[in-house]
């Protein structure tokens, strides 16, 4: 299993479960963090249409391409639905912010071999392990 770092460093294109329109919650900063760091960033919202200058998705499955990351903003009870979409979708890690744990995703991911790491922000990663991406 890859660590946060290797994720980071390994991935390209992030959806972000739970990305929100209000530039005051962590669920708009941290993603439009990444993004001015060079990923690209696939917003899965049930209301918004366009986040961060891109198309908002409904839920994981509704995206048309693959992604290598699934950050997850949503709280520790709907962890294990994300984890079953991701895993449905072959995403190959899921990645719970800062505040974020649950056992039983924590589980699922592992049982099904895709990278897992929950309670960590991923711009303090980022940031901790001087990463940008080049080219999108």
């Amino acid at each position: 299993m890859r660590d946060a770092r290797q994720i980071l460093a390994e991935s390209a294109v992030i959806a972000v479960v739970g990305a929100s329109r209000d530039p005051g919650k962590a669920a708009h900063s941290v993603p439009a963090q990444m993004q001015r760091h060079g990923w690209r960033i696939v917003p899965v919202n049930p209301v918004a249409d366009e986040l961060f200058g891109e198309p908002v998705y409904r839920s994981l499955a509704d995206i048309p391409h693959p992604v290598d990351l699934v950050d997850v903003f949503r709280p520790a009870e709907d962890a294990v639905a994300v984890v079953r979409e991701a895993i449905a979708i072959g995403a190959p890690a899921v990645w719970l912010q800062l505040g974020i744990v649950s056992p039983e995703a924590r589980r699922l991911a592992e049982e099904a071999g895709i990278d897992y790491v929950e309670n960590r922000c991923l711009v303090i990663e980022r940031a901790a392990a001087d990463l940008t991406r080049r080219g999108r």
